[in-house]
């Protein structure tokens, strides 16, 4: 039961991602760029990817959960392009990776930052 209460949010963000890049035209697609729109939306994954690489303590960051989750984010993000080279008036593009996995990097520093302002006295 715990572990579907650290990987739930995680599987159901990912079919969330997965639910938009299945749509040929996104409704929000011209109200910011393409690559803040990855970035936001990787750096979110990583988040909860994060959340559950640690057994939800974020006092247990540390790099083997970092690096985890940054995996976990950055290969969903190819898998999501090449998903995408699939759904009609998409495209897949190397452009798209990074900035999911900067998105996802970005997050991942924020929270280890915020992990040792913490625990500092």
């Amino acid at each position: 039961m715990r572990a579907l209460s650290l990987w739930g949010p995680v599987a159901l963000y990912m079919a969330g991602l997965f639910y938009l890049s299945s749509q040929s035209v996104l409704p929000a697609a011209s109200l910011t760029p393409d690559w803040t729109q990855h970035l936001i939306a990787y750096a979110g994954l990583a988040l909860v990817t994060l959340r559950a690489t640690t057994g939800g303590r974020w006092s247990a960051i540390g790099a083997r959960a970092l690096v985890f989750a940054w995996l976990i984010a950055a290969l969903y993000g190819v898998s999501d392009e090449i998903h995408q080279a699939f759904v009609p008036s998409r495209t897949a593009d190397v452009r798209d990776v990074v900035a999911d996995s900067v998105g996802a990097a970005l997050a991942l520093g924020a929270a280890w930052a915020w992990g040792i302002i913490r625990r500092s006295p």
